[in-house]
């Protein structure tokens, strides 16, 4: 049985999701960037595709690829932390369930090597780097992080807060950011 088949097939963390288990990710071997982010939305559980959603239209603007380049899997595996739409908690969507990310990560990305991992928001890049740093100091230090790690903030409209006063992140760090990730995908 594949990990992939196994991965739809898990039911561990059932009884603390708002709806039946529905892993939402996109995955290959082949492919030369991996996107971790946090967990699949509402949207993105509906219409079952990872990303699908207001983050994920500001996503593919800030990696400057296309939605064809973004969905292809052979291109760009999408992992989240949690792979079930986690449900709605008092202020946005409740954290990705941690089983996720402890039982198949290790099967999905690889510790080293030429692919290149973009680590989006806090629970991702908590899992990762193990560093104690903020979002914004991991921002200012991104390149610490290379060859195998990207970090960004998460492109969530609730985030226009964090944008609007690290401007510099769109500025100056974007463009950087998207030749390398055009570089991986070519």
């Amino acid at each position: 049985m594949s990990i992939l088949s196994k991965i739809n097939q898990c039911i561990e963390c059932k009884e603390h999701l708002p709806f039946l288990p529905q892993p939402i990710l996109q995955y290959s071997q082949n492919a030369q960037v991996i996107i971790i982010g946090q967990a699949p939305g509402i949207k993105a559980h509906q219409s079952k595709k990872p990303w699908k959603d207001a983050s994920g239209n500001r996503l593919r603007d800030w990696l400057n690829i296309s939605e064809a380049t973004f969905y292809d899997k052979e291109l760009l595996s999408i992992i989240p932390m949690g792979f079930c739409y986690p449900g709605k908690g008092k202020s946005g969507d409740l954290p990705p369930r941690s089983e996720c990310a402890q039982k198949w990560h290790a099967y999905l990305v690889p510790k080293e090597g030429t692919k290149l991992t973009i680590l989006i928001g806090k629970y991702a890049q908590d899992y990762y780097l193990r560093d104690n740093k903020t979002l914004t100091e991991r921002l200012e230090r991104w390149q610490s992080y290379l060859p195998h790690y990207l970090v960004l903030p998460h492109p969530s409209p609730r985030n226009n807060i964090w944008l609007k006063k690290n401007d510099w992140f769109e500025k100056e760090i974007l463009p950087i950011m998207q030749k390398m990730v055009n570089k991986h995908l070519k």
